[in-house]
């Protein structure tokens, strides 16, 4: 293993998942390497190798790069992934490209899930390196053969918090006591399962009766046929209602739902989720979930006609909403960035008029691509006021754990608290906010059991957000153990909520009962909160004096543009936000900060000054 490979990592344009290769690029290019991500051109030509064009397109990208090392990742349907590699993997093979063949590449890798992976070592007769996402970040830089003394000091040093998390949740876990949690009473309010019934409703009933979090997960089965997937996600409705666990449905709509709904989808591929396309399919989908509620995603265009067709056809619990994502930025829509956030902007006036909250789907799809922690922060806090501004009540704050997955728990908690302190201040004149947290995207690992302690673990730290108050979090997004292996099945979002409940709940008894530290006066989190909290204070001040119009569609467009919210990672292939992906960012101290040349930490205020000092 030497300084000189050069790594190429790919996916098909169907799969949609990309935090897995931005993180492991990331990585890699901590080490010293040279890593490129296959732009969205290469990404679609793999869905058809058989083109004689796609193929050399492939090909091209990869003899222009000097890659030497091809990592191929894919994330959906184990058969279809499959099919997918073989068919690169084969023309590599063809055209003599491997070094076995006296060609460039040494070394071809898969990362998926496991039951792909188990397929794909079987036709290749174990000559590919596989990934099933059990691997640390330690562990995958070293089946990668990277030297100790490249590794960031960073992903091997670990924290106690994290290690006393895992250690409770593992004893929690093993007495098996969780699988008798009975369900919360959030169901006897009179509004409960009427058109009239409402997220706000069921928050002041469960508060009222001292049994908060509101309890959400997403979910939905794949099956090629769009009929059948729907008929099938409908008794899974039935099922989870009758479980009387689950507050709100939040539907896994596919992208075609998300992009194209209520158009023609003949021949059009699908990548998986509930494939809704009609106001008649989800009134049936509603109805099969109540007394639950039900929220689904935004779409990646025509969002302010979305927004009215949730209303009416779901009575949504609450609009989710994504500013800056889910159009060409992303690859996930037809939107400009700039059309995007103008129908978003109006699409929250429409919400404001229904008196529903709004979810700001925003501060992780950042940390995705590379943010650092301050524009974490800064992103969701901009978001929110944003919403107040139009004329929302009451905001639904995310705050996503575990993102990237080799975060410090310490450094997640002050993170939270950072964002939680700065919104809260916005609260008063009749607007409110409620904090929904979840696990990170790609925390958990294939081993069910090992995943299991993650979600008990990785649970125990959204009571530590804000310890001091007993109605905190307010919402948990659960999501479910078995995620990275295969999609999670009514049994398995059951047993996850059960085992949710129950830590929270015993990890709440053995603080009282001292077993446990109390984090709310853990020094090293004071500490990091404060520091982030303020840096990102006078960075928020600096940008609402420098631009009077930031809370609309060109202010957030224009700070986008202009690089205050750096995302190194992102796809940006065609170079349209050159000063987007011009910093680099590093894991520090357990966190992620913007960086130098040197590796030094950039303070966020010193960079906006730089930036505004080239911009008026």
């Amino acid at each position: 293993m030497n300084k000189m490979h050069v790594y190429g990592l790919l996916k098909p344009q169907v799969d949609v998942h990309t935090m897995g290769m931005c993180t492991i690029a990331n990585l890699l290019k901590d080490c010293g390497y040279k890593v490129y991500i296959a732009g969205e051109d290469v990404c679609m030509a793999l869905e058809d190798l058989r083109k004689v064009n796609n193929w050399s397109l492939v090909k091209k990208w990869i003899e222009d790069n000097g890659i030497t090392r091809v990592g191929f990742s894919y994330r959906l349907d184990p058969k279809e992934g499959t099919d997918l590699f073989m068919s690169l993997y084969v023309r590599l093979v063809e055209e003599k490209m491997l070094s076995e063949n006296c060609g460039n590449i040494d070394l071809v890798s898969f990362a998926g899930l496991p039951d792909t992976c188990e397929l794909v070592n079987g036709k290749t007769a174990g000559k590919v390196l596989l990934f099933p996402g059990n691997e640390t970040p330690v562990e995958s830089l070293k089946k990668y053969g990277v030297p100790d003394e490249l590794l960031p000091d960073s992903i091997v040093n670990d924290s106690s918090y994290d290690t006393m998390l895992k250690d409770f949740a593992r004893k929690l876990i093993e007495s098996g006591r969780y699988i008798y949690q009975e369900p919360l009473d959030h169901f006897g309010y009179h509004e409960c399962g009427r058109q009239d019934d409402s997220f706000l409703a069921r928050k002041s009933y469960a508060e009222s009766r001292h049994s908060l979090p509101i309890i959400r997960t997403h979910s939905g089965p794949y099956n090629p046929n769009r009929l059948e997937a729907l008929k099938e996600y409908n008794s899974w409705c039935r099922e989870l209602s009758a479980s009387r666990l689950l507050d709100v449905l939040s539907i896994g709509s596919s992208q075609l739902t998300q992009s194209r709904f209520g158009e023609e989808w003949d021949g059009l591929a699908n990548g998986g989720g509930v494939p809704v396309n009609s106001e008649i399919e989800y009134r049936v989908i509603k109805e099969n979930a109540s007394p639950m509620l039900v929220r689904t995603y935004s779409g990646t265009k025509n969002v302010p006609e979305l927004a009215r067709i949730h209303e009416r056809s779901l009575n949504i619990s609450w609009h989710a909403f994504s500013f800056w994502w889910f159009n060409q930025l992303d690859g996930r829509g037809d939107n400009t960035l700039l059309d995007n956030l103008k129908e978003h902007f109006e699409a929250i006036r429409y919400a404001a008029s229904t008196g529903k909250p709004v979810e700001p789907n925003v501060p992780h799809h950042f940390a995705f691509r590379g943010a650092d922690d301050i524009t974490y922060i800064i992103s969701g806090y901009l978001a929110a006021k944003a919403c107040k501004r139009l004329g929302i009540r009451h905001v639904v704050l995310q705050n996503m754990l575990n993102t990237p997955k080799y975060t410090w728990g310490v450094q997640d908690l002050a993170k939270g608290r950072a964002m939680l302190k700065l919104v809260k201040e916005l609260e008063g004149d009749g607007f409110s906010i409620s904090l929904q947290t979840r696990a990170g995207l790609d925390y958990f690992v294939p081993d069910l059991d090992e995943a299991k302690v993650q979600l008990a673990a990785v649970t125990c730290m959204m009571d530590d957000l804000d310890p001091g108050n007993d109605n905190s979090p307010e919402i948990i997004h659960v999501v479910n153990y078995s995620e990275a292996v295969r999609l999670a099945t009514p049994p398995v979002i059951v047993e996850s909520i059960k085992i949710t409940l129950h830590a929270l709940a015993e990890y709440r008894r053995a603080r009282a009962l001292k077993q446990i530290p109390d984090m709310r006066f853990d020094l090293d989190v004071i500490e990091r909160t404060d520091k982030l909290y303020d840096e990102a204070s006078r960075a928020i001040r600096l940008l609402e004096n420098s631009f009077p119009d930031l809370y609309s569609p060109e202010g957030f467009a224009r700070i986008f543009e202009e690089g205050f919210l750096p995302v190194p990672y992102l796809m940006d292939h065609e170079r349209k936000y050159p000063k987007a992906t011009q910093y680099s960012t590093a894991i520090k101290d357990g966190g992620i900060r913007v960086v130098d040349d040197k590796g030094n930490i950039v303070d966020t205020v010193e960079r906006y000054h730089e930036i505004l000092s080239s911009i008026f």
